[in-house]
C-alpha cells in the first residue's frame, strides 16, 4: 500500500515495507544457500573425479607387462603402450591416459603428435613413488588428474601413469546440481513469500496503514499530548486491557495502570463502573479512589473498525474541597448570623433589667452570655452549630422539622471542619429528602451528636419511608438513587460522606433501614474530628 508523503510523495506503509525486505532477504538467503551448496557440490565432485582418475591410473600401472614395455621399447604413436592407453581412455571416458619413463618421455597420448616428448607437468611425485591426485592445466586443458607410479615387478619404479578427467564434465554436473536446488529451493521461496504478504497485511491492519513516518510522528505527539494535558487518560483496547495511560490518571486512580492490564479484574470498583457502564458516562461526576473526578467515555473507531475506548478523567476534588470550604463558610456565616440577632435580643433583656434597677440580676445575665459561644444548645462548635441552623432553615422550606436532640453535647472545637460539615451535611440532606417525601406526618428529622474525647459520633433520624430491602446494600454506592426522573447529581452524597468518613479512620453506616415502625437511621463515626478543651465547662444557652 502506497500513502502520501509530507510532501505529496508516495510512501510505503510499513507492511508493504516489511513485506519487501522480508522477501529480499529470503532471496538473499536463498541465493546464498544454493551458491554454498553448489560450491560443496562442486567440491565433492571434484574429490570424486580426482579418486575415478586414480584408480584408473593404478589399473593401468597394474597392467602386467607395461612397465616392461616403457623400460625395453621406445615411444611409438603405434606402439604397444599408447594401443592400450588409448583403449583404457576410451573405455573409461578419460580426457587422456599418459604413460611416461622416468625421463617424463611420452609413450602414450590422446595427440599422437605428443608422444616421444616430455610431459607438460612434473611427473618428479609419482617418480618419487607417490600417488598424487590434482587439478591441473595441460596441454588437453583442465583436468581432475591422478598421477601413479609405474612399477616392474621387482618394484622398482620405470615411469609414471597419469589420467586426467576433464573438468568440463565436473562444471556440466555441477550446473545440473545447481538447477535441480534452484527447483527445490522455488517451494520455500514461495512459501516465504505468502508468509511475507501474510504478515505484511497484518502489519498493515495492526499499524492502521500508516507508514513508519507516520508511526513516528505519532508516537511524538501521542506522549506530547499524554504528558501534557492535565487530564487523566486511560486507553482501552476492544477486550477491555489498557494500552496507555498517563502520569495524571495514575495520580487519580491512587495506582499506577501497566499496559496489558485488566478493567475487569483487580481494578478500583469506581473506576470499573466508568469503564463499563452503559451508557457512556458523559462529564459524569463520580468518585474513583480518593478523588473526585468528572469522567467522560469516548468510543474510538478508524474506518469502521472498534478501536477500543478513552476514558478521560477530569480532577474535581479541589473543586470539592473548595465546594465543602463553601459550605464550612457559610455554615459559619449563618452561625454569625443568628448569634448577632440572637445577642442583639438578648442586649435589649440587659437593657431592660439595667433600666429597671436590677443589677444583680443583669450581673448574672452577663455572665451567662459571657459564657455562651453558641445559641445550639449543646454545641460548641460554631462550623456544627451554623450548619445545624443552615439546614434547619433549608428543612423549613420542605416543610420538615429538623430538631437537636436533648442528648446533643460536643464539647470542644472541630479539628476539621471540612471533613465534619461534608458528613454531617450530606446526612442532613439525605434525611430532609426522604422526610419531606415520606408519606408520615408531621415530617421531622432528628440528629443527635456526640462527643467523645476526640471522636464525634453523629446520629440522623427521619420521618420518612425507610430504605427498601433490596436497596439497604446499595444506599452507599455511588450513583445510587432513588430518585426517579433526572437522576443527574444525584446518588452521591452518601457516597462521599462513607468515602469522607473513612478517609480519617470512621464510617459511616446505615443502622436501621426503617419500615412501618419509622424512617431510616444513619450514624457516622469521625475519628479525631474534635480538638477537646480542658478544664472548661460551659451551659446551654
Amino acid at each position: 500500500m502506497m500513502m502520501k508523503g509530507p510532501r505529496g510523495g508516495r510512501e510505503l506503509t510499513l507492511g508493504t515495507r516489511t513485506v519487501l525486505v522480508v522477501v529480499a532477504l529470503l532471496g538473499l538467503v536463498v541465493l546464498a544457500g544454493i551458491a554454498t551448496a553448489t560450491l560443496v557440490l562442486r567440491n565433492d565432485l571434484t574429490s570424486q573425479y580426482e579418486q575415478r582418475a586414480l584408480a584408473v591410473a593404478r589399473s593401468v600401472a597394474q597392467e602386467p607387462g607395461l612397465a616392461d614395455r616403457v623400460l625395453k621399447g621406445d615411444p611409438s604413436p603405434s606402439g604397444p603402450v599408447q594401443v592400450a592407453a588409448e583403449r583404457v581412455r576410451e573405455a573409461t571416458g578419460a580426457l587422456y591416459v599418459v604413460v611416461t619413463d622416468d625421463r617424463g618421455i611420452r609413450y602414450s597420448h590422446p595427440d599422437r603428435t605428443r608422444i616421444g616428448k616430455k610431459v607438460s607437468t612434473s611427473p618428479d611425485e609419482a617418480l618419487a613413488g607417490r600417488e598424487v591426485v590434482t587439478v591441473e592445466r595441460g596441454t588437453l586443458g583442465t583436468s581432475a588428474r591422478g598421477k601413479v607410479p609405474l612399477r616392474t615387478t621387482d618394484g622398482r619404479i620405470v615411469g609414471e601413469v597419469s589420467v586426467g578427467i576433464s573438468t568440463d564434465r565436473i562444471a556440466a554436473a555441477t550446473r545440473h546440481l545447481a538447477l535441480a536446488l534452484g527447483v527445490l529451493a522455488l517451494v520455500p521461496l514461495g512459501l516465504g513469500l505468502f508468509g511475507a504478504i501474510t504478515l505484511g497485511r497484518r502489519l498493515s491492519r495492526r499499524t492502521l496503514g500508516l507508514s513508519p513516518r507516520q508511526l513516528a510522528d505519532m508516537v511524538r505527539e501521542h506522549e506530547a499530548v499524554l504528558r501534557g494535558v492535565r487530564d487523566g487518560v486511560i486507553g482501552l483496547d476492544p477486550r477491555g486491557r489498557v494500552t496507555v495511560t498517563n502520569p495524571e490518571a495514575d495520580r487519580l486512580i491512587g495506582y499506577e495502570l501497566e499496559r496489558g492490564d485488566s478493567v475487569a479484574s483487580g481494578a478500583d470498583p469506581g473506576l470499573s463502573r466508568l469503564l463499563t457502564q452503559e451508557p457512556a458516562p458523559d462529564g459524569e461526576l463520580s468518585l474513583v479512589g480518593d478523588q473526585v473526578v468528572l469522567a467522560t467515555r469516548l468510543a474510538v473507531r478508524r474506518d469502521g473498525r472498534d478501536l477500543g475506548q478513552v476514558l478521560i478523567l477530569r480532577d474535581r476534588s479541589d473543586l470539592d474541597t473548595l465546594a465543602r470550604e463553601l459550605e464550612a463558610t457559610r455554615a459559619l456565616t449563618d452561625a454569625l448570623r443568628a448569634q448577632a440577632h440572637e445577642h442583639a435580643n438578648r442586649l435589649h433583656g440587659l437593657a431592660g433589667l439595667l433600666h429597671l434597677g436590677r443589677l444583680d440580676e443583669a450581673r448574672d445575665y452577663l455572665d451567662e452570655l459571657t459564657e455562651a459561644r453558641t445559641w445550639v444548645p449543646g454545641l460548641r462548635d460554631p462550623y456544627l452549630a451554623g450548619l445545624v441552623a443552615a439546614k434547619s432553615a433549608k428543612a423549613s422550606e420542605a416543610g420538615v422539622a429538623l430538631t437537636v436532640a436533648e442528648e446533643t453535647w460536643v464539647d470542644g472545637d472541630l479539628a476539621r471542619p471540612l471533613e465534619a460539615v461534608t458528613v454531617v451535611a450530606n446526612l442532613l440532606d439525605n434525611a430532609i429528602r426522604a422526610a419531606a417525601a415520606g408519606s408520615r406526618r408531621p415530617r421531622g428529622v432528628v440528629i443527635t451528636l456526640l462527643g467523645t474525647g476526640t471522636d464525634l459520633l453523629v446520629h440522623v433520624a427521619d420521618t420518612g419511608d425507610g430504605v427498601a430491602a433490596e436497596a439497604a446494600a446499595l444506599v452507599f454506592d455511588h450513583g445510587f438513587t432513588t430518585r426517579s426522573g433526572d437522576r443527574s447529581g444525584h446518588g452521591i452524597g452518601l457516597s462521599l460522606a462513607r468515602h469522607t468518613a473513612r478517609s480519617g479512620g470512621g464510617d459511616v453506616v446505615l443502622r436501621d433501614p426503617g419500615g412501618d415502625h419509622g424512617g431510616a437511621v444513619f450514624e457516622a463515626t469521625l475519628r479525631a474530628a474534635l480538638t477537646p478543651t480542658v478544664n472548661e465547662s460551659w451551659r446551654d444557652a
